[in-house]
């Protein structure tokens, strides 16, 4: 999932930048934007918000390279500060405001390709009808494929807090997911038409 640089060599790279390198900050940028835009797209479902996000997470990162502590892996803190603007973009969003469809997701299990795309938009709303709690630990967990120990880290909460919020969230999503499914069958129902008596 990322590119290749050490523990190590992220630690040598941190050294130079505040030695006043700042072009070593540029190999930690190339491994872990992939990844952190990643994160941003699935909590904020639009591409150009996520970008900015991913780009603001790394400019604080760099600016506050020097509170870094040495004993946490670098991935992990620059994802909390991204999940934390991510968290306020959604805060300051208006409730009603529109979905970007043409949000990229993972191929579903399905050959068909109309299919597959309708299962897509219906998780990715799902998911938007998460609170942000439920979405956040979502998305690091089953799109960052963090670890349940990574995700705690990240969010600063217990790996417990993790695993029953990931519960809450699965259920919820299938409540939602069950929900349209049903709406889906009676608008179909309606909208079908009457055949004609002899």
């Amino acid at each position: 999932m990322y590119s290749e640089v050490s523990t190590e060599g992220e630690d040598v790279l941190i050294t130079r930048c505040l030695q006043g390198n700042p072009d070593s900050f540029e190999p930690l940028v190339v491994r872990y934007y992939r990844p952190l835009f990643r994160v941003a797209t699935r909590m904020l479902d639009d591409p150009e918000d996520a970008r900015d996000a991913t780009q603001t997470a790394f400019l604080k990162a760099y600016q506050a390279l020097a509170s870094f502590d040495r004993q946490r892996q670098f991935f992990s803190w620059i994802c909390r500060i991204l999940v934390n603007d991510c968290l306020n973009v959604i805060r300051a969003r208006r409730p009603s405001q529109p979905l970007d469809d043409t949000l990229a997701d993972p191929p579903a299990d399905t050959a068909d390709p109309v299919q597959a795309d309708e299962l897509r938009r219906r998780v990715r709303h799902a998911l938007l009808e998460l609170t942000p709690e439920q979405r956040e630990v979502v998305v690091l967990r089953h799109f960052a494929e963090m670890s349940y120990e990574q995700a705690a880290v990240v969010l600063g909460i217990e790996e417990k807090t993790v695993k029953s919020r990931l519960y809450s969230a699965r259920q919820r999503l299938c409540e939602l997911l069950a929900a349209e499914r049903i709406e889906r069958n009676a608008s179909t129902r309606r909208d079908r038409p009457v055949a004609a008596r002899p």
